[in-house]
């Protein structure tokens, strides 16, 4: 009982301050929403002066930190808050007042295990940056490497504890609610899940040992993209509340004067971070989902780099197979074959018309083809291409959301640094060398080739198997554990193995001859 007044109390605070800033308008009114939760609503807001315009990432950023992180997590969710809502949201600049380095020092020196001393020649005490996870700090290494360490600010993983147990227990009791009334919207939607993944999140941003993984896998799988650079992990220096990384000495992406006045070359910046997002995305299946312009620094000779990769989304091939084919379909407008594609893959259920399907990859893809540059909208186009998914029964993908606001962040920094850049122009050859790579006859091939020799690789296996269920006639004992392939003995289950091996060595050979 104690518990249910405890989550009670909080979310009537929180509902007060969402009702302060108009956040709960949309709530209030929608018909499907529970009855109980609109009365709850209406109750937060008596007495309160409530704006005419909605200012929710206002409302998140009163609450607190572990609100804000919540709110940016809403923020790739307009199928759930609304587009008005998620935009506004995009606004969270998760920045807080740093904390005193009489607080931190503590933090870092039980982390690590050393006194900083001994770690660091300097370490400056005023921070460079603070949000609501952590702050960091400028350093100089006992080795003379100038680094930036990240430390999690103290208490914070018990705070968004709290706020977490707290989102849980309601999104379970407004599931609960929507079932009863006969269910809805709201169940449709999921809370629980969208808890569930928000959870994921800051548990991986909680643990400063993850997000450095992160960057050293992106730092892997970037080694094809030597104008985008990811700074180098100190492991000896990096726990789970302290990361400490090369420091980046460049001009914010976001200082457009300061770039012009370094003699940088905007278009050719602009270039280059969209060539880096899609290597990431559709190349790799992992990329940076964070991208706005305070996380990305220009480096000298037109290089990028970029930092805080606290969020990673994943990709896996079916996902970026359909992603490039979407893309290059509209860029070509081949809009049947994109189509008859889909549903040969099974990414689009068999009893839908794939003529309607290509007329609706049109709808989207010609008025973007017929704009001008400046007026093309990779955000707008995804958001219909994610309401064609729906209409065609294909299952959205959590991740896809955050593509989506990664793509259109990078759209975004890409236009402020080139207001002319045709974003088509520069994706189609990479795209178009993606799928030629990936799906074209040469590709098909080598599948094949490995899908054959892991077969060829099993069959001892196969073997065992085989002489297990079929054993030679008279009791004979089984045959020593094979080394290598190799048929010794003719009859009983060993007819089933030669037909394997025989059908397996006959695939690998066509597949040669095909190459030849």
């Amino acid at each position: 009982m104690t518990h249910v007044i405890v989550h009670t109390w909080r979310l009537l605070k929180w509902a007060r301050t969402l009702a302060r800033h108009g956040a709960l308008q949309g709530l209030e009114r929608d018909p499907n929403a529970p009855a109980r939760l609109r009365r709850l609503v209406r109750l937060a807001r008596v007495g309160a002066r409530v704006p005419a315009s909605p200012r929710y990432a206002d409302a998140f950023e009163a609450i607190g930190p572990a609100a804000v992180k919540f709110g940016q997590t809403l923020a790739t969710r307009p199928d759930i808050v609304g587009e008005e809502a998620a935009l506004d949201l995009y606004r969270l600049q998760d920045a807080l007042p740093p904390l005193p380095f009489e607080t931190i020092r503590p933090q870092i020196e039980a982390s690590l295990g050393r006194p900083i001393e001994s770690l660091f020649a300097h370490f400056e005490v005023e921070p460079v940056g603070a949000a609501s996870i952590a702050q960091v700090h400028r350093a100089v290494t006992t080795d003379g490497r100038t680094v930036a360490v990240k430390v999690l600010r103290p208490g914070v993983e018990e705070e968004f504890a709290r706020a977490i147990d707290t989102y849980e227990w309601a999104a379970a009791q407004i599931e609960a609610q929507d079932r009863a009334a006969g269910g809805g919207e709201i169940g449709r939607l999921q809370p629980r899940l969208v808890i569930a993944t928000f959870k994921r999140w800051t548990a991986r941003e909680l643990d400063l040992r993850r997000e450095a993984a992160s960057a050293s896998e992106l730092a892997e799988t970037m080694a094809a993209e030597p104008a985008f650079h990811v700074p180098a992990i100190d492991w000896a220096r990096t726990s789970g509340k302290v990361l400490t990384l090369e420091w980046i000495d460049g001009i914010k992406l976001s200082n457009r004067a300061a770039l012009v006045a370094a003699g940088y070359d905007l278009p050719l910046l602009a270039k280059t971070l969209v060539h880096a997002f899609l290597r990431q995305a559709i190349a790799e299946g992992f990329f940076h989902a964070d991208l706005h312009q305070g996380n990305l620094f220009a480096l000298p000779v037109n290089r990028i780099a970029a930092i805080d990769f606290g969020i990673m989304g994943r990709i896996d091939r079916r996902a970026r197979v359909w992603l490039a084919e979407i893309l290059y379909g509209l860029i070509t407008g081949n809009y049947r074959r994109v189509a008859e594609i889909h549903f040969e893959a099974g990414y689009v259920p068999a009893h839908h018309d794939v003529a309607e399907f290509a007329t609706a990859l049109r709808a989207v893809g010609e008025p973007m083809r017929g704009l001008p540059v400046k007026e093309m909208s990779i955000g707008m186009m995804l958001d219909s291409l994610f309401s064609i998914t729906r209409d065609f029964d294909m299952v959205t993908q959590p991740h896809l959301l955050l593509l989506q606001k990664t793509m259109v962040m990078v759209e975004g920094v890409a236009t402020a640094l080139d207001p002319d850049i045709n974003l088509w122009d520069t994706a189609q050859p990479f795209v178009e060398e993606w799928i030629r790579t990936e799906l074209g006859p040469e590709a098909a091939v080598a599948d094949r080739i490995v899908a054959d020799v892991k077969t060829l690789y099993r069959l001892p296996d196969l073997v065992r198997r085989i002489e297990a269920r079929f054993p030679a006639p008279g009791g004979a004992p089984p045959a020593p554990p094979l080394r290598e392939i190799e048929i010794v003995r003719i009859g009983g289950g060993w007819r089933y193995a030669a037909v394997a091996i025989a059908t397996a060595v006959a695939s690998v050979a066509a597949t040669w001859l095909v190459i030849g």
